[in-house]
Formats: structure tokens, C-alpha cells, sequence
């Protein structure tokens, strides 16, 4: 019965087409040679099918063991991967990793984290989410996240702990065919309020009654930041954009700055549960988080301190 098939039959299978003979497979397994021959007679009984043939000096593949092999290769590399994984959880790495990023978090350098975090943790998946503003806390207080790479808020979050990631720069963005576009200098609250602003709405309860960076009282909200994008372009009104999602539009003048105050940023940190601390997996991407941005900001200062030499 399939049932009862070994890992000793199958390793005996695959060290026996590989090695090319039954006795160089058993000097491989560390096993005499009618250990080997045993161990594949009684597979090819339980399976049904001839796996070699051997009618020449030499075992060869019949073309069912051929397609089998490739079978056992698998259930071998499964069970290898299941002993690793499960030695590095006893050792007290998370069997997964869940963050919720905050969606004004740059894309680019989630993404260079996650190549990193793949190579370094190669048995511990990753799972993504990404959300806005209070929703993207929710994840994390519900628990059905152990970390968020989430901007600052005007709410207190007692049970979480927060470590400073970077700060993200903020621009208030028109379409040049916007009336604030034709402003020269600081532009007046007054003339915003003539106008509508594009707000990034909160999905969830936590900012219930709060309003985060609003400046006009004629809004449109807006659950989706790539949405409130092509509306600033297309000049249906006025808002505030990261600066990186935003700078490729600048330089080709489908979007205009507009000045209307100055040191707009959100802070950026990874919060967690102050009862479910981050574990290896989720330390590493903290810390490996936190040198990306000072190695961008290192970059940032040198391009600064350099610029003047090229013009």
C-alpha cells in the first residue's frame, strides 16, 4: 500500500538515478548494497511500476520512473523543508511574518526590504497588506498583524510600541490648469477654501471625527491614494501627495507645488504590540528598515553637498 511508502525508499529511488548504480547509491546513503536493492524492490511492489530497468550491466530509468522521479524529488525537498522550518521556529522564529504598511510608505524601499528579508529568511513568509491612516492600525491592534510601517496620527495608541523609521515629505500638488496654479508665493487660506481639496479618507472608526491635514472646507474623500493621484492630475482639486509618488510629475509639469505652508511630513514607524515584542524575522526587518533610511539620507546629504559643483 501507498501508505506505507519510506522516506528510505524514496531517498534510495533518487540516490540510485542519480548516483547511476544501486551500489553507488548505497556508498552515498552510507548503506550496503541489498539495503539499497531491498529498499527499491519493495517501492516499485508498493507503487505498482518497474522504476529501472535492469536487464544491462547498469540500472536504467524506465520512462515511469523518469516521471516519478521528479515526484520524489519534491517529496524529499517538502520534508527537508518542513525539518528546517520547523527547527528555526523551536529556536523562536515566527513560522510567518504579517505587516501592514501604511500606503504613504515608499513603495521602492518596501519592496528592496522584502528582497532582503526573502534572502535572509528564505523559510519564513511574508504577507503584505496596505492600507491608509486608521486602517492601517486596525491590523495590528486586531492582532491579525505582529507589525505596521505606520505615519504618525493625532490618536494615542497605548498598547503599541513605536520605533522611528523615517519621515516622509508631504507636498500640496494642483494640476497646472487648477486656479491655485496660477499663484505666485504663499497662497491664502482664504483662496483654498474656494476650492476642493482631494483627502485621503480613513476606512476605519479610529479617526471618527478627526480630520488630518484638511485646509478647505469643500472636500471630496477619497479610500484609494492612486485614485486621489489621477484626480490631482486631471485637476478635479487641489491635495497633498508624498513627494516621491509625486516628483516624476513635477519635473514634467503635469502637477504644480503650491505653497501653502512649510515642514509638512508624516512620521513613519513600526509599532507592534507592547505584549507580542517582534521576533527575529520581524526584528530584522525593523532594523534593516532603519539603515535604509539612513543610507537614503546619507545619499540625499552627498547629491545636496554636491549639487553646486555641477551646475
Amino acid at each position: 500500500m501507498l501508505d506505507g511508502v519510506s522516506l528510505d525508499q524514496i531517498r534510495a529511488f533518487i540516490a540510485a538515478a542519480d548516483e547511476g548504480s544501486f551500489s553507488a547509491a548505497g556508498r552515498k546513503l552510507y548503506r550496503v548494497q541489498s539495503a539499497v536493492s531491498g529498499w527499491i524492490g519493495s517501492l516499485e511492489a508498493q507503487l505498482g511500476v518497474a522504476l529501472f530497468d535492469r536487464t544491462a550491466r547498469f540500472p536504467k530509468l524506465t520512462p515511469e520512473g523518469v516521471l516519478l522521479l521528479a515526484d520524489a524529488r519534491n517529496i524529499v525537498s517538502g520534508v527537508d523543508t518542513l525539518k528546517a522550518r520547523a527547527k528555526l521556529m523551536a529556536g523562536g522564529l515566527e513560522a510567518e511574518l504579517s505587516v501592514v504598511v501604511d500606503v504613504f510608505f515608499p513603495t521602492a524601499t518596501i519592496a528592496a526590504a522584502a528582497k532582503s528579508f526573502a534572502e535572509q529568511f528564505p523559510l519564513t513568509p511574508l504577507r503584505l497588506f496596505v492600507e491608509g491612516l486608521g486602517a492601517a492600525y486596525q491590523p495590528v491592534l486586531d492582532e491579525r498583524c505582529s507589525l505596521g510601517i505606520l505615519a504618525s496620527l493625532p490618536v494615542e495608541f497605548p498598547s503599541l510600541v513605536s520605533e522611528r523609521l523615517d519621515e516622509i515629505p508631504l507636498v500640496m500638488v494642483a494640476s497646472p490648469q487648477h486656479p491655485l496654479a496660477k499663484f505666485r508665493g504663499r497662497i491664502p487660506k482664504r483662496e483654498l477654501a474656494k476650492h476642493v481639496q482631494l483627502v485621503l479618507t480613513d476606512r476605519s472608526s479610529l479617526m471618527s471625527g478627526k480630520d488630518y491635514g484638511v485646509l478647505s472646507p469643500s472636500t471630496w474623500r477619497l479610500a484609494d491614494l492612486s485614485t486621489k493621484h489621477a484626480f490631482l492630475r486631471d485637476g478635479v482639486g487641489w491635495g497633498s501627495m508624498p513627494r516621491h509618488m509625486v516628483e516624476s510629475d513635477i519635473a514634467v509639469g503635469s502637477l504644480v507645488l503650491l505653497d501653502v505652508r512649510e515642514d509638512f511630513a508624516l512620521t513613519m514607524s513600526a509599532c507592534y504590540r507592547a505584549s507580542a515584542p517582534p521576533g527575529p524575522a520581524g526584528r530584522w526587518l525593523i532594523d534593516h528598515l532603519k539603515r535604509l533610511s539612513v543610507n537614503a539620507h546619507e545619499s540625499d546629504d552627498t547629491s545636496t553637498r554636491n549639487g553646486p559643483d555641477r551646475v
